[in-house]
């Protein structure tokens, strides 16, 4: 049991990674190689399943901001020596009908936007947010994290099941251990939503969109949603927009200073 503890600190030591716009560490057990093929597969059935709109000004919109967070995300990675991190990325960025407030990234840069948002977005600043905010995930490698996270929670549960010899007391850490680690989970979901709200700020601002938008959107975001029913902090995935807008307010100057720095200001 030491043996496997060892091991187990080890592959976790080895395992992490640091996002480079926050300085935020996750765990990576599972690699873009393993993950970007069937990110790719599902994103062209999504695309298949539902109707893309292709040619209206919104769905030019939608590259158009997309394709300068794109830029700017590659020119940063570039900056720092860690382009090759992005070498197998297949960018891409898609308007999908449908009344849905959402948007995403798959791994590999795959984007999709729902119209249903874009009205809470106004305009290219709004939509810049948001597409900061989805492009920090797949870049951060937030889906490996999830996946990472469920295999070591899964490991866990597998050791302690080993470890605890007592029949009584194991049957007390099966009750038990699924609620922790259920919370855990949250907690680590909230800290990516956190994660990718700075790394998006920071991703716009580079990309010559005025990073104060983001309180705007996220205060009519708050409005769109507040007649829907929402479980407390602790048990969501998200954070709740107040802790969300004084993040995002207490990080805005360094925000500020990549947008003053960005040759696209003002475009």
């Amino acid at each position: 049991m030491k043996k496997f503890i060892t091991l187990t600190f080890l592959l976790l030591f080895w395992s992490c990674s640091t996002n480079p716009l926050t300085g935020r560490k996750s765990l990576a057990l599972v690699s873009n190689a393993q993950l970007f093929p069937q990110s790719f597969a599902q994103y062209n059935q999504v695309l298949k399943e539902n109707k893309v709109d292709k040619t209206s000004a919104d769905a030019k919109m939608i590259d158009r901001v997309g394709q300068r967070i794109k830029y700017a995300a590659e020119k940063y990675y570039s900056q720092i020596g860690r382009g090759s991190d992005l070498k197998d990325y297949q960018w891409e960025f898609s308007l999908i009908q449908s009344d849905q407030l959402n948007a995403w990234c798959m791994p590999g840069g795959k984007v999709a936007f729902y119209t249903g948002i874009l009205p809470v977005c106004k305009d290219d600043g709004g939509v810049a947010v948001v597409m900061g905010h989805e492009v920090a995930h797949a870049l951060a490698g937030h889906s490996a994290e999830q996946v990472s996270n469920a295999m070591v929670a899964q490991g866990l549960m597998v050791g302690g099941n080993v470890a605890i010899s007592n029949n009584e007391w194991r049957n007390v850490f099966n009750q038990l251990y699924p609620v922790g680690a259920g919370l855990t989970m949250l907690k680590y979901g909230r800290g990516m939503e956190l994660d990718a709200d700075e790394a998006g700020l920071y991703l716009m601002a580079m990309a010559g969109y005025n990073p104060m938008e983001a309180i705007s959107f996220w205060e009519r975001m708050d409005k769109a949603t507040a007649n829907q029913q929402t479980p407390p902090e602790f048990l969501s995935t998200h954070p709740n927009p107040g802790n969300r807008i004084a993040q995002i307010k207490s990080i805005m100057p360094k925000a500020m200073q990549y947008y003053n720095q960005s040759p696209y200001k003002g475009q």
